[in-house]
């Protein structure tokens, strides 16, 4: 069985997410984002209310996630929170929900450009994609950050 066949894609709304849904994405996100970086913080934010949810699942288990949000600027749109399960790392997973995110992004707001704010460790692999560095390393949340625009 190849990877095509074993996951499943699903985007949905806040509001299109059932309880359950819900309840294993806000789990795996304070896992790794919260418990796994040793970062407390306000992981489950006003931005969820109106975000797109990626899902890759294997079955009805979430293995990826990122999710679709405007960006701070009020003009671009954004995408973060992109995790991979413990289980399943190193299956290049990242890369897939990546890319089903912006595809998503192209469909849905095809006029606006994409500024993510990336761990500095992952700039590399932001960059594979087309992204550029438009600022220098930062800290939020004390985790080395820096600002990433994809233009069209």
């Amino acid at each position: 069985m190849n990877q095509a066949d074993r996951f499943k894609l699903e985007i949905k709304q806040t509001s299109s997410l059932t309880a359950l849904e819900l309840l294993e994405i806000m789990q795996a996100r304070v896992a790794v984002f919260v418990v796994e970086q040793d970062c407390p913080y306000q992981e489950i934010d006003a931005k969820d209310e109106a975000a797109w949810h990626v899902i890759l699942k294997e079955e009805d288990k979430m293995v990826a996630y990122a999710r679709i949000v405007g960006h701070d600027d009020g003009v671009s749109i954004s995408f973060g929170r992109v995790l991979v399960v413990k289980p399943y790392r190193q299956m290049h997973l990242g890369r897939t929900i990546v890319m089903a995110a912006l595809t998503e992004i192209e469909e849905r707001f095809p006029e606006k450009t994409v500024k993510i704010a990336a761990q500095e460790y992952l700039r590399k692999f932001y960059e594979t994609f087309g992204f550029k560095a438009q600022s220098e390393v930062y800290l939020e949340d004390g985790i080395p950050h820096l600002d990433m625009i994809l233009e069209k």
